[in-house]
């Protein structure tokens, strides 16, 4: 009769020491941590950007790559701070002073054909970084979940780069690849917007979706070419 609340007691043991492993893996490390801070101020920082080239650059298609920034940006960070929200990692409120920095130098050059250059350069250099950091997360992160999420938000990133690449504007080759207007036309920025609102990354799906359209419309273009 002794014997069993030992038994009982080893079994528990036992038990605490398969689960704890588990939900130790679960909590993100300082690599993946780190990450999240730095995307989601990445984030903040381009949706700013994306506004100020709405209401200060002088050409359409800089207004039009800006309303893209802002529109995937601001899902992208509703992810990373869902995510952060789910592993306890506090995001800060703002952008780096940095970056708040860089994009008071562009702003000084509103309402001139400067500014869309500058605007430019600098969401190049922002979102060759925002690789980098995506990146390092895929090749050194520890947590499967903020990994997943880096895998996912690569292709939109990239997109991001090669609609600015070498300080120039590129937006005619990239207009709806996040979806179809209902007329069999290219859909609008506001028409994507809507559509990406009203779904959910659910672990990176949509972003992954988005990243393979832009990969199928990248073909075709090269088609008929």
């Amino acid at each position: 009769m002794r014997k069993r609340p030992v038994a009982a007691a080893v079994a528990a043991v036992a038990l605490c020491g398969t689960a704890a492993p588990h939900a130790f893996a679960q909590r993100p490390a300082g690599q993946d941590e780190t990450f999240l801070i730095q995307v989601h101020q990445g984030n903040l920082a381009e949706i700013a950007a994306g506004q100020d080239a709405g209401r200060h650059a002088t050409s359409k298609c800089v207004k039009q790559v800006g309303a893209v920034l802002v529109r995937d940006h601001t899902k992208l960070d509703a992810d990373v701070k869902t995510l952060a929200d789910k592993l306890k990692v506090r995001l800060p409120a703002s952008p780096s002073a940095e970056q708040k920095k860089q994009l008071a130098a562009v702003q000084a050059k509103a309402g001139t054909s400067a500014y869309d250059a500058a605007w430019l350069r600098t969401q190049e250099a922002g979102h060759r970084q925002t690789l980098a950091l995506i990146d390092q997360e895929i090749k050194a992160g520890k947590n499967s979940q903020v990994v997943a999420a880096a895998r996912s938000a690569r292709p939109v990133v990239a997109m991001h780069l090669d609609m600015v690449r070498g300080g120039t504007c590129h937006m005619a080759g990239h207009t709806g690849m996040v979806g179809a207007g209902t007329s069999g036309e290219p859909a609008t920025v506001e028409a994507d917007t809507a559509a990406v609102g009203t779904a959910g990354l659910a672990g990176g799906g949509l972003l992954a979706a988005g990243g393979a359209t832009w990969l199928l419309m990248r073909r075709r273009s090269t088609r008929t070419q």
